[in-house]
């Protein structure tokens, strides 16, 4: 539930300017299946905090966009 209620600011994509819950970045179309399982799989683990889900998340959703629009 830490996921759907910590929000981030996104810049980009569809995202531009709003604020996103992680989880819905994290099953957003710019976090591939594979990444999204060991980033879910990790924070579960307690090898992540929230706030490195979030800066991981925002990281990838950022250079995806980027990638797209180029």
């Amino acid at each position: 539930t830490a996921l759907k209620t910590a929000v981030v600011h996104v810049e980009v994509g569809e995202f531009g300017g709003h604020e996103v819950s992680v989880w819905d970045l994290l099953h957003s179309q710019y976090i591939p299946e594979e990444n999204r399982k060991e980033l879910l799989e990790l924070y579960e683990a307690g090898e992540l905090t929230l706030e490195q889900v979030k800066t991981v998340v925002s990281t990838i959703v950022s250079r995806a966009a980027a990638e797209r629009a180029e």
